[in-house]
């Protein structure tokens, strides 16, 4: 089992930049795919990003490439999402997620088996 803590979240203009870290405990970090979800008020929590247990590849979603980056330091047992160019439609809880599946990545909510509480982004205009 793993428990997953995300930071850094908070209020930024359009245009600014966040990095949100998910600091998880356990030995076995390196063992779990990880991935970004965030949910909006009113709205289903979507797929953001994810990366493979290496960290060597990663997926992202649509509205979110170019702009943000997954990254993760195993021997720290964190995983990062870098937030680049930030909109005002980005602004949501962001929840990081672990999960047991064994495809490289993952991008189905309902196949992540752990979750953090989350941290609020707000991008004002």
């Amino acid at each position: 089992q793993v428990q997953l803590v995300e930071s850094g979240g908070g209020l930024v203009q359009a245009g600014g930049s966040l990095r949100l870290s998910c600091a998880a405990s356990g030995r076995t970090f390196s063992s779990y795919v990880m991935g970004w979800f965030r949910q909006a008020p009113g709205k289903e929590r979507e797929f953001v990003a994810a990366i493979r247990r290496s960290g060597r590849n990663t997926a992202y979603a649509d509205s979110v490439k170019g702009r943000f980056s997954i990254s993760r330091d195993n021997a720290k047992n964190t995983v990062y999402l870098q937030m680049n160019s930030l909109k005002p439609e980005d602004t949501a809880v962001y929840f990081c997620a672990a999960s047991n599946a064994r495809q490289a990545l993952v991008v189905m909510r309902s196949e992540y088996d752990y979750w953090g509480q989350g941290t609020q982004v707000t991008v004002s205009s």
